[in-house]
């Protein structure tokens, strides 16, 4: 799915073929986690390849990295032209882009000298697909932020959320919602969520949450669009009878959401501001609006 036998990658400064790669069994990061990485996309335009919000990711990959006191040689704009050229070589268009930084063999807790730079990228339709989803209100929590940098994307926090999603499939939806500490809503996961009541969008204040990138363009689009969007602490009982709902991520775009915990949303997702959003940013990031954009 994500490679075959022609699949270039770049790695530590090379390309090679995807199938040919190999890494160390004892590596830190395959061990305890303690790895970095970013999730982008590509998007075929009437201007050709473009890479969306590539500075923004790079930037977060490089602070992630520096707060796990793993040490890159890499620049921003080095990084985005080798994303460019990764492309090129894989002649892909539209595409989600995988960087990684993750560390060498050592068993020890403490940083690590030796640090790998991967570079991937493969044809992935939207991660949470097209239909609206069900959400049921997780037993898991979001880490403590002062248990662990919440604001890095870190390889290891991700156990969260494999144990949120597998929690809800197992019981019949889609995907989690995952309340903090003291019950607050957080996150989905790997998603940002907002919701809309009386036409006021809401959405879950920094804290417990991943301040998505994707979320960042959400404030953006609506601002421009004039609507009124508030960060809050929010109780599960606010989300109720809300009148719609919808979870933000590179992989999942947007993505609206029908029902949580068996209660649906008041209106059709068409009518709601979200749906809009949802508009507004396809057009963003498949029409020229340069400032958003790397050039490939």
């Amino acid at each position: 799915m994500y490679y075959n036998d022609n699949t270039i990658i770049f790695l530590d400064g090379s390309w090679l073929k995807a199938a040919e790669a190999t890494t160390d069994l004892f590596a830190q990061t395959l061990h305890y986690g303690n790895g970095v990485f970013e999730g982008i996309r590509s998007y075929k335009t009437e201007d050709g390849v473009r890479i969306f919000k590539a500075k923004e990711h790079y930037e977060r990959l490089l602070m992630s990295a520096e707060l796990m006191h793993i040490k890159v040689d890499y620049t921003v704009e080095q990084l985005i032209q080798l994303t460019e050229d990764l492309l090129a070589k894989n002649n892909l268009e539209d595409a989600y882009i995988r960087p990684l930084i993750y560390l060498g063999a050592n068993m020890s807790l403490q940083p690590v000298d030796e640090v790998h730079v991967m570079i991937t990228a493969w044809e992935w339709g939207r991660y949470l697909g097209s239909d609206l989803l069900n959400l049921m209100t997780s037993s898991y929590q979001r880490p403590n932020p002062k248990s662990c940098h919440i604001e890095a994307k870190v390889v290891g926090h991700y156990t969260n959320s494999i144990l949120a999603t597998t929690e809800a499939k197992s019981k019949g939806f889609d995907e989690a919602l995952l309340l903090d500490q003291f019950g607050f809503v957080a996150e989905g996961p790997g998603a940002n969520f907002f919701y809309e009541k009386a036409g006021v969008i809401y959405t879950p204040a920094p804290g417990y949450i991943l301040n998505g990138i994707t979320r960042q363009t959400v404030f953006e689009l609506a601002k421009e669009m004039g609507l009124e969007l508030k960060e809050a602490q929010i109780k599960i009982e606010d989300v109720y009878g809300a009148d719609g709902a919808f979870f933000t991520g590179t992989a999942a775009e947007i993505a609206g959401i029908g029902s949580l915990d068996g209660k649906s949303f008041t209106k059709p997702w068409k009518e709601t501001l979200g749906y809009e959003l949802s508009l507004a940013y396809k057009r963003r990031v498949s029409q020229n609006e340069f400032r958003d954009f790397a050039l490939v």
